[in-house]
């Protein structure tokens, strides 16, 4: 058995069992991956993989029992080797961070800057997506640290801790007659006049359409968009009212616009960052998290995570 062996079974899961991509990934044949993934199940003595010819189409009942076997071993393997770089070269390596579009131009900017004062030998990745691809990005090991609002929580392979609470509020351009309402915006002001907000499980989305569904109103979304500078970009061009991140809007970078507060119109959101289970993190990933959030100590990080791998077992 060999590590090779068991990446090529990883990786035929994530390929969704194409061959083909998984030796592009591999950087080997195709050939050598049908034959990496058979010496293990001969070594193994069972299938792990159903098969229609040479063409790979499913885990097997075994199949579907190795793999969380097979993970793990990969991921102890590379915790080993990331372990080993923390001694051997404590402020050189790669950070890779994952984060929405929100998160990722209004929370990070300043601590990505701080961090690469702190750690000009580290590589710093950023990758943006949605909450689902952010949580992806983590469970394969693309990431090693993920921020969202939404969706992490819903992984049980994750361990997620709470960043910072925020709210949404209101963009209109100047002369909006809700800027003329007296007294704090209300539901049913804000449905007569149509709404352009983020997409479907982006940035706290899930609470605007709940406050509207529980107050039974039905307002006409006519634009969605996952960046909050392209909702009130098409607000400043008079398509409709935003409802954006509060950490979005700034009244003197966003001067052309008029914001009011949605704080008591909709539920309070809560970002968290998301770690992979069992994931050993450099030092420096440490130090990016407390950058970010300083209550999330080394020590409080990593607690969580061996309470974690502790349940887990």
């Amino acid at each position: 058995m060999n590590f090779q062996q068991l990446r090529s079974v990883r990786e035929a899961v994530r390929c969704g069992y194409n061959l083909t991509e998984v030796a592009s990934m591999l950087h080997t044949s195709q050939p050598g991956v049908s034959r990496q993934i058979r010496e293990l199940e001969e070594e193994l003595g069972v299938e792990i993989f159903g098969r229609s010819g040479k063409r790979l189409t499913g885990l097997t009942p075994p199949g579907k029992d190795l793999l969380p076997i097979v993970e793990r071993l990969l991921l102890d393997a590379d915790n080993l080797k990331r372990a080993g770089q923390d001694y051997s070269a404590q402020l050189e390596g790669q950070l890779s961070v994952a984060a929405t579009h929100s998160q990722a131009r209004y929370a990070l900017p300043h601590v990505v800057k701080d961090f690469r004062d702190q750690f000009p030998k580290v590589t710093l990745h950023l990758h943006q997506g949605s909450p689902k691809q952010v949580a992806a990005m983590l469970l394969s090991g693309e990431a090693d640290i993920g921020v969202a609002t939404e969706a992490l929580a819903d992984y049980p392979q994750l361990v997620t801790l709470p960043c910072y609470r925020w709210t949404h509020s209101i963009v209109v351009p100047p002369g909006h007659p809700l800027l003329a309402q007296d007294g704090p915006v209300t539901l049913e002001q804000l449905a007569r006049y149509p709404i352009i907000t983020y997409e479907l499980g982006y940035t706290g989305r899930a609470h605007i359409d709940n406050a509207f569904a529980t107050a039974g109103l039905r307002p006409e979304v006519v634009l969605t968009a996952m960046d909050a500078d392209v909702i009130k970009t098409y607000v400043e061009l008079g398509m409709g009212v935003g409802i954006v991140a509060s950490v979005a809007v700034d009244e003197e970078r966003d001067a052309h616009l008029r914001i009011l507060d949605a704080g008591h119109l909709f539920q309070v959101n809560v970002t968290r960052l998301g770690l992979r289970r069992g994931a050993w993190l450099r030092g420096y990933a440490y130090r990016f998290i407390e950058t970010f959030v300083p209550t999330l100590s080394k020590e409080v990080v990593a607690k969580a995570l061996s309470s974690a791998v502790a349940l887990e077992a």
